[in-house]
This record gives C-alpha cells, sequence and structure tokens, in this order.
C-alpha cells in the first residue's frame, strides 16, 4: 500500500537523520523514500525519487540549505518544502520562505508540531512554528495586504513584483524604462503602503501570498 507521504530527507548529520527517519514512521502514513547529507546531492535525489516532499535543514556543506530549496524550485515550482533548523531567528525564517520553502521549525520543536506542519503543507497551506514570525509580520501575510494589493496601480505592482524578486531600483528602472527617481518613489510609496521597513519583509509578503514575478 502506497503510504500517504512519501519523504526526501536531508540534513547532513546521520544521527540526526536516523533520529527524524524514527519519528515520522511513527506517525504513521509517512515513509522516509530518501536521504541526502548535503544540497547538491538533495537536488539529484529529488529529480530521481520525485518525494511528496523534502524535510530539510539549513546548515549543510556545498551550497547550503538555502540556495538548495531555490534550486529546487527552479526546477519545480510545485515542490514542498519543510525547514527543520536549529536557528529560530526571523532572517533565517523569512528568507526560507522567500526562496520557497511552505513551512518551517525548530529541531527542538515537539514532534506533534512536525506532524502537523507535513499534514498542513500537505493539504495546501504555509505552516510556521508559532512565535518564530513577530505577530505583526504573520499579519501583514493575511487578508489586509491582498486588499493592499489589489489597489495598486498597473505600475506600483509591477515594481512590487520585481522588488519582490530582489531585483534593485536601477534594474528596474531599466526593465520598465523608468527613471531611478520614478522607480524609488514608487518603492517607498510600496513599503509604505504595506507598512513594512525591509525588502525583506516585502518579499515576504509576496511569497506568502503567491505572487511570482513573470
Amino acid at each position: 500500500m502506497k503510504p500517504d507521504v512519501r519523504i526526501l530527507l536531508v540534513d547532513d548529520h546521520a544521527v540526526v537523520r536516523a533520529g527524524f527517519r524514527m519519528l515520522l514512521a511513527s506517525g504513521g502514513g509517512i515513509e522516509v523514500i530518501g536521504e541526502a547529507a548535503r544540497g547538491e546531492q538533495a537536488i539529484q535525489h529529488y529529480q530521481e525519487l520525485k518525494p511528496d516532499m523534502l524535510v530539510m535543514d539549513l546548515s549543510m556543506p556545498g551550497i547550503g540549505g538555502m540556495e538548495t530549496i531555490r534550486r529546487i524550485m527552479l526546477r519545480d515550482s510545485n515542490a514542498l518544502i519543510l525547514v527543520f533548523s536549529v536557528h529560530h531567528e526571523q532572517a533565517y525564517v523569512s528568507r526560507a520562505l522567500t526562496a520557497g520553502a511552505k513551512g518551517y521549525i525548530t529541531k527542538n520543536s515537539a514532534p506533534e508540531i512536525l506532524f502537523e506542519a507535513i499534514t498542513t503543507i500537505m493539504q495546501g497551506g504555509c505552516y510556521v512554528e508559532k512565535g518564530l514570525l513577530k505577530a505583526d509580520a504573520k499579519q501583514k501575510s493575511r487578508t489586509d495586504c491582498q486588499t493592499v494589493i489589489a489597489g495598486f496601480s498597473q505600475r506600483e505592482f509591477d515594481v512590487f513584483k520585481l522588488l519582490a524578486a530582489g531585483m534593485t531600483i536601477h534594474k528596474i528602472a531599466d526593465q520598465l524604462c523608468l527613471n531611478y527617481k520614478t522607480v524609488a518613489n514608487y518603492a517607498t510609496q510600496i513599503k509604505k503602503k504595506l507598512q513594512v521597513d525591509t525588502l525583506v519583509e516585502l518579499a515576504h509578503i509576496a511569497e506568502v501570498l503567491g505572487i511570482m514575478p513573470r
């Protein structure tokens, strides 16, 4: 009988992988179909094994976790990735979500958190362990931001997407055939309307709301 969830487990410590494999097996309906110790290996296994989800660390030798997420998402925009990491700082969480991860939990979280995260992501949602994102950051990812973005002019929306993709104001100006000052003003207006101070927060909003640049 085919398991409900087929997982590729990615961590550079064999002992950690063994522990998580046993934990996941205890959940029922979950099977670890492969393991990887570094990002390059994870990408290869993902292409070969086609798992339903990757459960992966960020701190690994080679290209590292963040770049692994980005490269997998470039190959498969529907990939489901859950990060489990020792890092609890919001900067790590935001970067992982912006890169394409659908969830983020810490390694010291309770077992039920891991299973809840897997279930939520498999059902099409996103899951971030409680307390890892500030309350205001979570709020900005919901309906209020959708309402604000819906009110953007077409040019504001174009600039918003390109900023979220990591483009500089100079590059955006070149691509949209606008002068630098005009784009800078748009960027200021957009951040003000969304009530954010940094481009990381802006990119996180775009990721959570599924607004991807073309």
